[in-house]
């Protein structure tokens, strides 16, 4: 069966002695300072909310949320066994395992905390974060293929599949790849079209809601092309497990668009 060979990118970029910089951290850290970058720009249009000032404020919370929402989900959503049997091994995260929906959770308890104690509104911030997530996403995707993990299913009839390494010889679909096109460029065009209404704007929640939907929607329809992870395998009705965990997502952006109602005149 044909395949086309994957191209062996060093996961590493750089090291020095014992610091060495990654693909995967990399991404990270470009796409939170993107993501500050975007948002600064984003609040400093009607209704405005917050301050830019505010907004690095904020992502220092977000970061936190993410990484530590992450890893935990990935602990408690994946590999709950093989944690608890050794709890030290959680706080090694440069062995990869991290959770999207684990870091959702996450930065949905940062943006809660940081609205209280700021006195904001959270819906807005919120509608902040949904805006700029796609650009971490996209990023962290390809951060996913460049360490050839998380691979697709086998595709003996695709043209453009790969055999990855450590998955055998067997063509299978880059479906870090695709994940990366729906979560990244697709769902920012949506939202980011969606963000120059002001109208929309002025309705906080509408445009986190869409983000849910839109990532939910992709995540499910791209895990039939993602093998399943090997400790998990197929769940209830063959579905997997980021499909299970992307359904609640869906479900709740739907209400986020519903509950949706104008800023009051006097927070404008």
């Amino acid at each position: 069966m044909f395949a086309i060979p994957f191209p062996q990118i060093d996961p590493v970029i750089i090291s020095i002695g014992p610091l060495a910089i990654r693909w995967y951290a990399l991404a990270y850290i470009t796409g939170l300072m993107a993501g500050a970058w975007y948002m600064r720009r984003l609040v400093q249009r009607p209704p405005a909310l917050m301050t830019p000032l505010q907004v690095d404020d904020f992502f220092i919370w977000a970061m936190l949320g993410v990484v530590l929402g992450g890893r935990i989900g990935y602990v408690l959503f994946y590999k709950p066994a093989e944690y608890l049997a050794d709890p030290l091994s959680i706080l090694e995260t440069w062995k990869g395992g991290m959770s999207f929906h684990g870091g959702l959770l996450g930065t949905i308890l940062a943006i809660m905390l940081f609205a209280r104690k700021y006195k904001l509104e959270q819906w807005y911030i919120s509608d902040g974060v949904a805006c700029v997530m796609p650009i971490g996403l996209g990023l962290g995707r390809l951060a996913n293929f460049i360490n050839g993990e998380l691979w697709g299913r086998v595709a003996p009839d695709v043209p453009w599949a790969m055999a990855f390494p450590g998955a055998g010889d067997v063509p299978r679909h880059p479906s870090q790849l695709y994940q990366a096109l729906l979560e990244g460029p697709v769902l920012f065009g949506i939202i980011y079209l969606l963000s120059r209404n002001e109208t929309i704007r002025r309705k906080p929640g509408i445009l986190t809601g869409v983000f849910l939907i839109g990532y939910g929607v992709f995540r499910v329809a791209d895990e039939f092309f993602r093998e399943p992870d090997a400790h998990i395998g197929f769940l209830a009705m063959g579905a997997t497990m980021g499909q299970l965990l992307s359904v609640p997502m869906i479900l709740f952006g739907i209400y986020c668009v519903m509950r949706a109602k104008p800023i009051p005149a006097k927070a404008k």
